[in-house]
Order: structure tokens, then C-alpha cells, then sequence
């Protein structure tokens, strides 16, 4: 990361770039690291691209789901004095973005997901019993990318790690369990917010139609494929993802 992370009040944030603010939230073991693309990219093109650090492993366990996160992003909002911002999630960080949006529609001009949970739910969380076993989780990390090599050891290390903290493991599960009790099916039709959905045609952990679904559901909304991409598209395609959402923010006015 070539950028500093900014320690104020009880955020931790990366800030790149000037003018409208995008609001960039990562995944259960997405690094900051995973948007460098976005957020160089944006960051040079009239866009403010804030990352924060999710409290996903430092709220207390009572406090660890998908609508305590949202109230935080809420709190980091406020305390930015923003409005109107643009929110980008990845995996869990879509749903948080969902979820947020939900309980604070006026706050949100317009919404990106990739890979979001919300409506499905297979590997989060899952499969983590040989937990202890380095290529298992080796593979697992590999999984999530159409092309394994994207999940360099670096990566796999902060999977293996995350896996074997006992406190990070149970965090890990309840976060799974709440994604699955947040379900977002009833609350998708009355968001009438512009989203753009763009999705890997190879995701095996939100497969192809959890995007379908996400497209049918959400009134004002565009779906968008990058082939031979898994659960990460701006990890594995980043300019085709960052191409994607500048035509589509052009075409948005925003």
C-alpha cells in the first residue's frame, strides 16, 4: 500500500483524490491493499476514494454482524461530514454497503457491489475445520479467484492466520451467521437508488445468479459480467472493472 492509513478519533482510513466522495468497503479478509487499482484510478478522476478500516475482528462479539458495521460506516460518514456519497463493497463490504443504505437512505447518491453477499451465502465462513492445515487453506484462498496465482502467498498467510487466531475464527463465524440472518431480498425492491452490480462470470462463492437476483430485485439498477473472474473483480480485472464503473458513473451523472 503505497498510501498512509490516517488514525483519527477511532477510524483508520486511507484518503486518496479530491471531489465526490466514494466510500470503499472491504470484505471479511479483504485487505485495504485489494482496491489499490480503485483507488488510484479514481483518485486521479474528480473522485475523493475513502477506504476505512472495517471493525470486523475489534467490536466485541455481541456487536459483530452486518448491522453493527453499518451503523459504524454511518458514525464514519458523519464524522467525515459527508454527504451523498457513493458506496463501493466487495463481498461483505457490499453488504454492509446494502445494509447501510437501508438504514440510511439519504445519506447514499448511488451504490456499487461486487461479489456481494446478502442474498447467498456459501464459503463464508464454511469449510474452515482443517483449519490447521496450510495447502487446505491454500486452497480455499485459490478458490476465490479464477486465476489461482492472483492468491500470492501473502494473501494466504493472512488467511492461514486469520483461521488459526481462535478470537478472528469465532468472529468469522458469527459474521457468517448474521450475513445469513441480514437477508436482503425484502428490503431490494424499495431501494430506488442507481446501483451497479459488477460480477465475476466464474464467482463459485456468490455464483453468477446470486447477481441475477441482485439485478431483478433492485428496481434502478445495471449488470455487468467480467469474464473469467471470480468473487474479486478488482482484484483479478482492474481495469476492466475500473473502465466499467467510470463509463457507468459518466452515465449516471455522478
Amino acid at each position: 500500500m503505497r498510501h498512509l492509513l490516517k488514525k483519527e478519533k477511532n477510524y483508520s482510513y486511507i484518503e486518496v483524490g479530491e471531489g465526490k466522495p466514494i466510500i470503499v468497503l472491504h470484505g471479511l479478509m479483504g485487505g485495504l491493499s485489494n482496491f489499490d487499482a480503485v483507488l488510484h484510478y479514481f483518485g486521479d478522476k474528480g473522485y475523493k476514494v475513502i477506504i476505512p478500516e472495517l471493525p470486523i475482528y475489534s467490536m466485541s462479539l455481541l456487536k459483530t454482524n452486518v448491522r453493527s458495521f453499518a451503523k459504524y460506516l454511518h458514525e464514519f460518514i458523519a464524522f467525515k461530514g459527508l454527504d451523498d456519497v457513493i458506496l463501493l463493497g466487495n463481498s461483505l463490504g457490499g453488504h454492509i454497503g446494502l445494509y447501510h443504505t437501508k438504514l440510511y437512505p439519504d445519506k447514499v447518491k448511488a451504490l456499487i457491489i461486487t461479489g456481494s453477499s446478502g442474498l447467498y451465502e456459501s464459503a463464508m465462513g464454511g469449510g474452515y475445520t482443517k483449519r490447521g492445515d496450510y495447502e487446505v487453506i491454500k486452497k480455499k484462498a485459490q478458490d476465490v479467484f479464477y486465476d489461482p496465482a492472483v492468491a500470492t502467498k501473502e494473501i494466504v498467510d493472512e488467511v492461514y492466520e486469520t483461521v488459526n487466531d481462535r478470537n478472528k475464527l469465532i468472529k468469522t463465524l458469527a459474521i457468517a451467521k448474521s450475513a445469513i440472518r441480514h437477508n436482503m431480498a425484502k428490503d431490494l425492491p424499495n431501494m430506488e437508488l442507481p446501483v451497479c452490480i459488477i460480477w465475476g462470470k466464474n464467482d463459485i462463492v456468490t455464483p453468477p445468479e446470486v447477481a441475477e437476483e441482485f439485478h431483478q430485485l433492485l428496481p434502478n439498477s445495471d449488470l455487468y459480467w467480467i469474464d473469467k473472474c471470480g468473487h474479486a473483480a478488482m482484484m483479478e480485472h482492474p481495469d476492466q472493472f475500473n473502465a466499467i464503473l467510470s463509463e457507468w458513473l459518466e452515465k449516471q451523472n455522478l
